[in-house]
């Protein structure tokens, strides 16, 4: 069996109905529409529970956020409403889930809050146990006129939860304790001013960790330290060519180090490209080695397949995915077969 399911989390309007069920061919790259999940709300980023029987989805919504639970068909790939539950804040935008499968966190961009959600044995979420609320503002007066937790991401050993948060510049560090966060000591990270930190990834070998930048086009590489939980950056660099001049309408969306820690990836919406950079294998420095087209408009969150064979970049503004072959060697990236149809695509994320 080379196929894989893949969960593509979207945004309700034009003509999105849903959560979009693919099936990839690992082998063949060959990438089709098989189903839709219909009638939610913004199911816009997804998580996958460590078991592989369960799939978690925001519902982003301005007024009142919710996260909603969907048990896994373990042949088909379908999904089976199980329930939902508010998020305690504004246009939730990003989820994740500690490897215990235990504990769900939820990342609330508008409001700036965290939301801690205890999970039952078959996957389902009980209601929240945690509302974290973050202070504080940025320089950009536009963006960052308050807190906006914009992910949450949870360290190689289970740990601890990373929360980038665009409008303080700071990533947050909380310790997982008993299924609740505590604030970690040191408690954050600061970026420079203006930085916008969105996304964060750590390097498979557990020493480094990479932050991408939303507001000045930025990745920003770090030490990790798994005692401590400690961030120490050491490096950043931007995600576009030296020659762009003009960056305005241009905007960082996703960051993701390949399975063999060789390579890291960056999505530039407005500049419409994958950013790629070699990775130092002792330092974990990064060198730039050219950027890709995803051949469509506005690339939000992209995927690198288990077999890092393959990258599959979702375009938000032109409703389609592009699929790139990759070289290890060189990480470059070449499209390969066509676009995709897929409706404002906004998260990819491969099922079990």
């Amino acid at each position: 069996m080379t196929e894989r399911t893949l969960y593509v989390g979207t945004y309700t309007q034009r003509d999105s109905k849903g959560i979009y069920i693919y099936r990839f061919d690992a082998v063949s790259g060959a990438l089709r529409r098989e189903a839709v999940y219909p009638g939610l709300d913004n199911p816009s980023f997804l998580a996958l529970h460590p078991g592989g029987q369960t799939l978690y989805a925001v519902n982003e919504s301005e007024d009142a956020g919710h996260v909603s639970s969907f048990a896994i068909d373990s042949e088909s790939g379908a999904l089976h409403f199980l329930n939902r539950h508010p998020t305690h804040g504004s246009s939730p935008c990003h989820l994740t889930v500690e490897p215990d499968g235990n504990t769900l966190v939820v990342a609330n961009y508008y409001s700036g809050n965290v939301a801690v959600f205890p999970l039952n044995a078959d996957g389902s979420i009980a209601g929240a146990v945690q509302d974290i609320q973050h202070h504080g503002s940025g320089p950009n007066q536009e963006r960052q006129e308050a807190a906006h937790a914009h992910s949450a991401t949870v360290s190689p050993d289970g740990a601890r939860v990373y929360v980038a948060d665009l409008g303080i510049d700071k990533v947050m560090i909380y310790r997982i304790v008993d299924g609740r966060l505590e604030a970690n000591d040191p408690a954050h990270v600061p970026l420079r001013a203006g930085a916008g930190p969105r996304h964060f990834d750590f390097h498979p070998n557990g020493s480094c960790a990479y932050i991408i930048n939303e507001l000045d086009l930025t990745v920003t590489a770090c030490a990790y330290d798994g005692d401590s939980g400690a961030l120490t950056p050491f490096q950043t660099l931007s995600t576009l060519p030296q020659d762009v001049e003009d960056r305005s309408g241009f905007s960082c969306a996703d960051i993701h180090v390949s399975p063999d820690g060789r390579f890291l990836y960056g999505s530039n919406r407005g500049h419409d490209t994958i950013a790629i950079f070699a990775v130092d294998d002792v330092s974990g420095h990064l060198t730039s080695a050219g950027h890709a087209s995803t051949r469509g408009r506005t690339p939000r969150n992209f995927t690198l397949d288990p077999t890092g064979a393959w990258l599959l970049a979702a375009n938000q503004d032109s409703d389609d995915i592009s699929v790139f072959r990759r070289d290890s060697d060189s990480g470059q990236l070449t499209p390969h077969g066509e676009m995709v149809w897929a409706p404002m695509p906004v998260c990819l994320l491969f099922g079990p």
